[in-house]
């Protein structure tokens, strides 16, 4: 049983190893989170990381449930009640030739579906070490009504994030010597003009 009715959406299709997710909960014990991803192996792996962190910590999970899911159909999931604070990407696919583009987790069709559940002023944060995506991203975003309060294209050089908690893909570009770029954007209303 989670803690509150409180939810931060979490995800980086997939939540991988789940590590990410761990750390951030157990900072965080009255927000409730939810792991998404499409991969059962994952998520298998995800469930041993998020139990030795607690285990670390000293206490018991109440607070992270795992969900397989693709993030699609993420609407099938959600219900019209459910209401998020924040959503995390963090290293999804970069999908870097032109006709995969609309897979990009970021691109503005799947933007669009994130808004039906994501508060407004709800927040984005978002990592990734490729520049294309990150460039194309930028654009998305405006073009979904998100307004980016924050963006770096070296993270470790200037964190953006009140606490960055580190990845094991953002560890492993980091050792291959690629820059982490990041941003925070918040789900604004469209001007009258534009809703038309």
């Amino acid at each position: 049983m989670l803690l509150n009715t409180k939810l931060q959406f979490i995800w980086s299709f997939g939540c991988g190893k789940g590590s990410f997710i761990a750390k951030l909960a157990v900072l965080n014990p009255n927000i409730n989170y939810i792991a998404v991803d499409l991969v059962d192996p994952m998520l298998g792996l995800s469930k041993r990381n998020i139990e030795k962190s607690y285990a670390e910590a000293g206490r018991e999970n109440n607070n992270i449930i795992l969900a397989r899911h693709d993030i699609e159909r993420i609407n099938f999931f959600m219900s019209k009640e459910d209401v998020v604070d924040r959503i995390y990407i963090n290293f999804c696919n970069p999908w870097p030739k032109p006709k995969h583009r609309k897979k990009r987790l970021t691109h503005t069709k799947q933007l669009m579906l994130y808004r039906e559940f994501l508060k407004d002023g709800g927040e984005i944060y978002f990592k990734t070490d490729d520049d294309g995506l990150f460039n194309d991203s930028i654009k998305y975003f405006q073009e979904a009504g998100f307004e980016i309060l924050d963006m770096t294209y070296d993270l470790h050089e200037n964190n953006i994030f009140e606490v960055n908690i580190e990845t094991e893909h953002e560890k492993m570009y980091t050792d291959e010597g690629k820059c982490i770029k990041a941003l925070i954007c918040k789900k604004i209303q469209p001007k009258e003009d534009e809703r038309k």
